[in-house]
């Protein structure tokens, strides 16, 4: 589950990102169907929702999880999350991982 401070935003980015379908939706949360009948992935209204940092810094919200998503060609993953409104940090720690930052400020990887 990820708190958001606007459940429609997150939730159309990563139905779009992983082509997964929205189970259910309100204003209040939503669910994410990952097509395996017992794993969905959950987006909850949180109005308190603080934005965690990245990389992490001391005394700054620090990121609660990240997901890892594998993909075959990162380039074009990446600019894929991109268009739909995902950031780009400058600090990326490995080659073949790009760290990018959701419409909430959840870093997710994209990896191959």
């Amino acid at each position: 589950m990820l708190d958001a401070p606007d459940v429609a935003v997150l939730t159309r980015f990563y139905s779009e990102l992983r082509g997964w379908p929205v189970w259910k939706q309100d204003a209040e949360g939503s669910a994410l169907d990952l097509g395996e009948g017992v794993a969905y992935l959950t987006i909850q209204h949180n109005p308190d929702y603080v934005r965690p940092v990245w990389p992490a810094t001391p005394g700054h919200q620090q990121m609660m999880l990240h997901l890892d998503f594998e993909v075959t060609d990162l380039d074009e993953a990446v600019a894929r999350a991109l268009a739909l409104g995902a950031e780009l940090p400058e600090h990326q720690p490995q080659e073949d991982v790009r760290v990018l930052l959701d419409p909430a400020g959840h870093p997710f990887c994209l990896y191959t």
